[in-house]
């Protein structure tokens, strides 16, 4: 059984992006957000293997999304993706209890990579 990977990102294209190249390493998209808020929500009626999370979007960030989901879940796996990522911003991720850091614009390869690695 593929791995589950929720999608959340407030860009359309790196939605399809993004899943073209999940799809592709063998996991599966059982989900898709648009903000934080749906995140939180997608992730607790999904409970999928791993999040790729964006930091900047409407309604709830990236940032606030994620510490919300490891307080509900800690097991939780979280890969920020983010085109934005200064020393700082990582250590708010680090924080929040994201586990990869990503940058945007990514390599599909990258992202089956990071999957390796969060994913036992």
């Amino acid at each position: 059984m593929p791995k589950e990977i929720l999608i959340v990102d407030d860009s359309p294209l790196i939605h399809k992006l993004l899943g073209r190249a999940l799809e592709a390493g063998g996991y599966k998209v059982c989900g898709n957000a648009k903000n934080g808020r749906e995140a939180v929500e997608l992730y607790d009626a999904l409970l999928p293997d791993c999040v790729f999370m964006d930091i900047t979007m409407p309604v709830m960030n990236g940032m606030e999304a994620s510490r919300a989901i490891k307080a509900a879940h800690p097991d939780s796996r979280i890969v920020m993706l983010t085109a934005m990522g200064d020393d700082e911003m990582m250590a708010e991720a680090k924080a929040a209890g994201v586990d990869v850091f990503l940058k945007k614009p990514f390599k599909d390869e990258n992202v089956i990579e990071v999957l390796a690695v969060v994913l036992p």
